[in-house]
């Protein structure tokens, strides 16, 4: 954990920005686009969403203003970094045939220098996760391990998490835990606006070099504690705290429950939950061809275990019904993921159950399935 033993005032958070963009590096960041608060491109503090915050409930979203001049004060954004490291979609090879040659040539990705500005510690699980999958095994993803390489990292301690929020449950917040280039908590109170903040790379200490930094004192230090005590207090008070231990046993014992049929009867099989979820990261490629037969290309773009395609073999699905597939995802997150990466795969940021347009809530159904075990 990085120790934040400087302050930072609100007031300077604009030459933060610019001591990154000096360097080379393409801010991303919380803004505010169609009316919630999406990560994209922040050139100045102003494109920072200061003053709004969100409501998050099964199946609701709103951007809400409040009165308060907060930079941070939402939970996550309403999609994953994962988009800036494993795309959407990208080119992986293109072939041109002459003088009946065919000549293949591998697409090249260039990776830019990006700083990622106000990652939740549970968004820093999902990236370790992430990293795990595509650069930690023998095949290795280039694409996503360039973007990665040249991705510096400004973490935030979350104080104001949503209902929808149980980080505290698979251990993964709200304070930040896992190595981070610079890592704030934003303080507001008696009067008073400001940032602790630290570093946890050379690139983080060079950066707090160039700003204008005093050092922290005990009665700042546990106003800092108290505001992400606070938000621990919320979520263990909620109805989303769970014991997340013996879920991977829980749902090995039940993957024949009738509960799978009682989810199916709701779920739309529309992959919201996968494309939201920040450690999903199943993937297809389609190959297209001119109608000269002369060019041919492939990409690789994001996939969902939702649709039917997705395990289409010869002679049919694997999983050819709703019932499979919610099964396979949930199974997957909660429990077979340990067994393949050796750990959970849910961070426990709740995007899968706001922005689930029916509103199913996995933690609800593992309570569920605790209640269904008992004689």
């Amino acid at each position: 954990m990085t120790v934040q033993d400087h302050v930072l005032r609100a007031e300077d958070l604009e030459l933060l920005i610019q001591a990154i963009r000096a360097r080379g590096h393409k801010v991303i960041g919380p803004t505010v686009k169609d009316g919630a608060i999406t990560y994209g491109e922040i050139h100045t503090s102003a494109d920072l969403p200061q003053g709004c915050s969100d409501q998050q409930e099964k199946g609701h979203y709103r951007l809400l203003r409040n009165n308060t001049p907060a930079y941070f004060a939402y939970a996550v954004g309403a999609g994953a970094w994962k988009q800036f490291l494993q795309l959407p979609r990208r080119q992986v090879w293109q072939a041109r045939q002459s003088d009946g040659d065919l000549n293949f040539v591998e697409v090249i990705d260039v990776a830019p220098r990006v700083a990622f500005l106000g990652v939740r510690s549970c968004e820093l699980h999902a990236i370790e996760i992430q990293d795990r999958v595509f650069s930690g095994g023998s095949f290795q993803n280039e694409s996503y391990s360039e973007r990665r390489d040249n991705a510096l990292l400004i973490a935030v301690n979350c104080t104001a998490p949503a209902a929808t929020c149980f980080c505290t449950a698979m251990n993964t917040g709200p304070r930040v835990t896992l190595p981070a280039d610079l890592t704030m908590t934003e303080v507001i109170g008696d009067g008073e606006h400001y940032f602790l903040i630290g570093s946890g790379s050379q690139q983080g200490r060079d950066i707090l070099g160039d700003l204008p930094l005093t050092p922290a004192t005990e009665a700042q230090r546990n106003a800092e504690e108290s505001a992400v005590r606070g938000a621990v207090q919320k979520m263990e008070s909620g109805p989303r705290q769970f014991n997340s231990a013996d879920v991977k046993d829980l749902l090995y014992r039940n993957y024949d429950s009738p509960l799978w049929e009682q989810v199916a009867d709701r779920c739309l099989s529309c992959a919201n939950c996968t494309m939201a979820c920040p450690t999903c990261f199943c993937s297809t490629v389609e190959d297209s061809t001119d109608l000269s037969g002369e060019h041919a290309e492939r990409w690789e773009r994001w996939d969902s275990c939702f649709t039917g395609e997705f395990s289409y073999i010869s002679g049919g699905s694997v999983r050819p019904d709703t019932k499979s597939r919610y099964r396979q995802w949930m199974t997957h997150k909660l429990a077979t993921w340990h067994d393949q990466f050796g750990t959970s795969g849910c961070v426990g940021c709740g995007r899968c159950i706001t922005w689930c347009p029916v509103g199913i809530d996995f933690t609800e159904e593992i309570h569920t399935l605790r209640e269904m075990e008992k004689p």
